[in-house]
């Protein structure tokens, strides 16, 4: 039975599962804004916002586990502990949107841009 376990597999192994998290995460960083699916952009929400909500605090040990939540690349981590995450440290959650968009045209996929607000 399946009670209560929420996350969504994806057809995919755990190791292919965190990697796909870990790129849609670093191209989130990155770009700002990205165009997934929208089961995978509902699955990136609260993986990034953990994230931001840990590089608001400011101390060392959570500059670590932002660096370590974002698999060890500084240069990333480094954009959202100095530019992304000062924009919300008022805010109580909710740093990211999910906006729908019409279906793919080659399997008529769900998609979705998620971005930060």
């Amino acid at each position: 039975m399946r009670h209560h376990n929420s996350n969504r597999k994806f057809g995919r192994t755990k190791n292919q599962r965190s990697a796909l998290l870990k790129g849609l995460s670093l191209s989130l960083i990155a770009h700002g804004k990205i165009e997934t699916t929208e089961a995978k952009a509902k699955e990136l929400r609260p993986f990034i916002e953990k994230i931001i909500t840990k590089a608001n605090v400011g101390t060392l040990a959570s500059k670590r586990h932002v660096i370590s939540g974002l698999y060890g690349l500084t240069s990333l981590a480094n954009k959202m502990i100095k530019d992304i995450a000062p924009k919300y440290k008022e805010r109580a959650g909710g740093y990211t949107r999910i906006t729908k968009l019409p279906r793919r045209g080659g399997d008529a996929s769900k998609m979705a841009v998620i971005e930060f607000i």
